[in-house]
């Protein structure tokens, strides 16, 4: 039995082998995939360029017949005669048209005053245009009759036309791969304008009895657009057209399969001469580079028990470009990776307690975007007027006053337990997590946060450093309230937080503090009402919320200094 005695075999076999049957099949699935592709996106592209086409010229023709149309609007006005005649020249001045003329059948019922020649001729409406081609097929035309009433003719307006401004869109576009585009008349088939020179002694659609031709006359009988391919593989000839609304014509659009699939074939044969070099460079490179291979691997191997006692150090050198040196790529990531992640705990930890960091990491739902929703107690917490006070202060000493106050209130919510959202600007967005637990313990413990803070900046505004500072205010609001608590962000950049309407209410429960005080809702206040001293309670308007609310301003806890 043959047996694999060298690395050098085993890699010969187990990479030579998959990777040309890898390429093989994935050749020729691809060819296949791409053939039915490239023909697809010509059938679309094709409709979409005709109804464009289609559409310029039925605006074309919807110009003439509004003009024509507004013979009918004179009616029996004693001007009308006066006004069909300016109607006339404007459609005679309009580009492309050749001729206009309005030829009457009976005598007028009567004379313009003072205006001999000028007679009144009741006309009521026009029929819809009739057309008609001119000798050499240069021009169309289009007829229709002036009636009266009761629907007799009372008269006809006739307007040519040159084919060529009609068709200027269709035969002057980039047709994709095709190389002829026609019009014909829709139901007969019959050639009006073509763009290729061989078609100059073909006068009908299916004239030759080819199938396709013929297949494609039944088909734009039935459906208003639409694709046909002929016999082979590729198909010899791929037709596409549409119908006009303002004429009985349609456009058509013909491609040869072999240009449309053009690019795939010649793609073919330099994928076939791309994957044979690609697995001579295989084996070569299997040859030469079996001792680096494995010299890689063990400084891989080393390095990977270094990290696993938690010495990251520097990235391994990628010395090459093959599986070794992705590998080598793909470790260096990996370390990286867990030093980010390393980085993301210490960096939680940083404004939270180490514990909740801890209890949070724990939870599934903690190391996911996205979150779940339960009732949580909000703190927003902002300078009273430090916008004009920081006005007053230099860069630097406002730098100093604001990280002196963020670093004594961030000691603070971390005692108590609290989770820091976002700092915005000089206030701070926390909240209390009860997790699993009850949620009046929670709201206790971010009331008596909320009071040391009011304590705390008495401190804060002791002068220190050799630093002259304002004093600073602080008002503080509270809110429970159910929110969506978890990862909000994306893949790449996220942060534990907390979003919802409570949110939103916390902080205009906050805007309604003065500087030194604790406000709370009526959420909060039923969780700890027998055990908190309260200095007021109003019920202001908050904007928003149609119904003015309950908020209590807390002097103390009744056990707290």
């Amino acid at each position: 039995m043959f047996a694999l005695k060298s690395l050098q075999q085993r890699l010969a076999l187990y990479l030579l082998l998959p990777v040309a049957l890898f390429l093989v099949v994935t050749g020729g699935l691809g060819f296949f995939y791409i053939r039915k592709s490239l023909l697809k996106e010509w059938q679309e592209i094709a409709i979409l360029r005709l109804e464009r086409a289609a559409h310029q010229m039925d605006m074309r023709l919807y110009l003439l017949i509004q003009g024509m149309g507004a013979l009918a609007q004179t009616g029996s006005d004693p001007q009308g005669a006066v006004i069909r005649e300016w109607i006339l020249k404007q459609i005679q001045r309009q580009e492309g048209v050749t001729q206009a003329r309005l030829t009457w059948k009976a005598p007028a019922s009567k004379e313009i005053a003072g205006r001999p020649g000028m007679s009144v001729r009741k006309v009521a409406r026009v029929s819809p245009p009739q057309y008609f081609y001119p000798p050499g097929q240069k021009t169309v035309g289009l007829r229709s009759d002036l009636l009266d009433e009761a629907g007799h003719s009372l008269g006809q307006v006739e307007v040519v036309i040159k084919f060529s401004y009609l068709m200027q869109d269709v035969l002057t576009s980039g047709w994709l791969q095709s190389h002829m585009a026609c019009v014909v008349e829709a139901d007969r088939g019959n050639f009006l304008a073509h763009s290729d020179p061989s078609m100059k002694g073909r006068h009908c659609l299916g004239d030759t009895q080819s199938p396709l031709e013929l297949a494609m006359l039944e088909a734009m009988k039935e459906k208003p657009f639409g694709t046909l391919m002929g016999k082979g593989h590729p198909p010899e000839e791929v037709v596409g057209y549409y119908r006009l609304h303002a004429a009985p014509w349609a456009i058509m659009l013909h491609a040869q399969g072999s240009q449309i699939l053009a690019p795939i074939v010649h793609f073919r044969y330099y994928y076939l001469l791309s994957a044979i070099l690609c697995l001579v460079v295989i084996l070569v490179l299997i040859r030469l580079g079996v001792t680096s291979m494995v010299f890689s691997i063990r400084k891989i191997s080393l390095k990977a028990q270094k990290v696993a006692q938690g010495h990251y150090g520097d990235p391994l050198p990628v010395a090459s470009q093959d599986e070794i040196g992705q590998l080598t790529r793909s470790f260096n990531e990996m370390v990286e990776g867990l030093k980010q992640r390393d980085f993301i705990s210490n960096t939680f930890g940083r404004y939270v307690d180490p514990k909740i960091a801890q209890d949070l990491l724990s939870r599934p739902e903690a190391a996911l975007l996205g979150g779940e929703k339960r009732d949580v107690v909000i703190l927003f917490a902002d300078i009273r007027d430090f916008t004009p006070l920081a006005e007053k202060l230099s860069p630097e000493a406002t730098i100093h006053l604001v990280n002196r106050f963020f670093s004594r209130m961030i000691e603070i919510l971390q005692q108590h337990r609290g989770i820091i959202v976002d700092f915005l600007g000089d206030a701070i967005l926390a909240f209390f997590d009860p997790l699993d637990g009850p949620l009046a313990p929670t709201a206790r413990q971010a009331l008596e946060c909320a009071l040391k803070m009011q304590q705390t900046i008495k401190e804060v505004n002791v002068p220190e450093g050799g630093w002259e500072l304002p004093p600073l205010h602080m008002g503080i609001g509270l809110h429970a309230g159910e929110v969506v608590v978890g990862n909000i962000g994306s893949e790449s950049r996220a942060k534990y937080g907390i979003i919802g309407a409570a949110v939103n209410l916390a902080h205009r429960i906050q805007a309604q503090a003065r500087g030194g005080e604790v406000v709370v809702s009526d959420s909060v206040y039923r969780q700890v009402q027998h055990e908190v001293v309260v200095k007021r309670e109003f019920q202001p308007r908050l904007k928003g919320i149609q119904e003015p609310i309950t908020l209590y301003g807390v002097e103390n806890l009744a056990d707290m200094p």
